[in-house]
């Protein structure tokens, strides 16, 4: 090797080092402990959105940190000359229009190190995965939150149907199908874009939970839905789909449903803050009114319209089928 290769080697390993630290997103600074003045490289500067050609003090640069984090900050800082080894510290910033940042500062504690009275260290920017921890801990949360609710739905519904039937066969067949239904509600539930949460459309939780009805009987395709646009939240689709449900159950049992010839019409309409839904079978056997006390199913769909959906149940009898009417409130259904 000559003299001059010799030479050269460590330049170009030098640049090679700048070029990896800058690939890393890595932002180098240092303090100097006697006069507070902080110094940064080009990437620190932009990383913090603070202006280069002014003397940048520590206590200056903290005025950026997220109020919540910055006794924090402060205190581990001055802490850091007192610890032996390596620390790393995570906190948020707030740059531009109140847009806030995450940002590990990294470096080496004990004053024993410290050459010519200041201390080093590195910045990175990790936004994206605090704000995936953040993601993750929500829907933990969420996950918890849902499987809370399901279980004690769950719960009440068994109660429900075990004083409704009259045989273990009996009620695991309709508590079967009642867990079914809401389960094919959840699978309706989808995020919605721009962080405006979860919704089915209402038109796709009818149809989707009247499908299985409308393969019963002689004929298909008996069953039409047409109702208005909108979107329904995760908690107004489980109790609306227990709605449906018990709905179509009478149906089957004792409406149009129950003969081939039957059919049922779902309509809907927007009238000022109210949704509402008609419920129209016809062709199917002579309508009675019900006599005497409501029956638990019966109970079951006035307690779910006028609690959770904050609505109302109108029936009216006609001979030629029942038409049921359902008003509920258009801002409950995107809970």
């Amino acid at each position: 090797m000559t003299a001059t290769q010799a030479t050269d080697t460590p330049d170009w390993g030098l640049e090679q080092l700048r070029n990896a630290i800058k690939a890393a997103g890595v932002a180098l600074w240092t303090w100097n402990v006697d006069d507070d003045t902080f110094l940064m490289d080009t990437k620190g500067y932009d990383l913090w959105d603070v202006n280069s050609d002014k003397v940048l003090t520590f206590e200056h640069l903290s005025e950026k940190i997220h109020p919540a984090d910055r006794d924090r900050v402060r205190a581990a800082f001055v802490a850091t000359r007192a610890i032996v080894g390596p620390y790393e510290i995570d906190f948020r910033i707030l740059t531009g229009a109140s847009d806030v940042r995450w940002i590990s500062a990294r470096g080496q504690g004990d004053d024993v190190g410290i050459i010519g009275r200041k201390m080093t260290g590195v910045f990175l920017d990790v936004t994206g995965r605090k704000q995936a921890e953040e993601g993750h801990e929500l829907l933990a949360g969420e996950m918890s939150h849902r499987v809370k609710n399901l279980l004690a739905l769950a719960a009440g519904l068994t109660s429900i149907t075990s004083r409704s039937t009259t045989t273990k066969e009996e009620m695991a067949h309709q508590l079967t199908q009642r867990l079914t239904a809401l389960g094919r509600a959840h699978d309706l539930v989808r995020p919605l874009p721009s962080g405006q949460g979860k919704a089915a459309l209402l038109g796709d939780l009818f149809a989707v939970l009247l499908a299985p009805y409308d393969d019963v009987g002689a004929f298909a395709g008996r069953i039409r839905v047409a109702v208005p646009r909108a979107g329904v939240g995760e908690a107004a689709a489980t109790h609306l789909a227990l709605v449906i449900h018990e709905l179509a159950t009478n149906s089957l049992k004792y409406g149009a449903l129950s003969v081939g010839a039957g059919t049922l019409d779902v309509s809907g309409l927007l009238t000022g803050d109210d949704v509402e839904i008609v419920w129209t079978e016809q062709g199917g056997p002579e309508v009675v009114p019900p006599e005497g006390t409501a029956g638990y199913g019966s109970r079951l769909l006035q307690r779910t319209i006028s609690g959770p959906l904050a609505g109302s149940l109108a029936y009216d009898w006609t001979q030629s089928g029942v038409l049921i009417t359902l008003r509920v409130k258009a801002d409950s259904l995107t809970k």
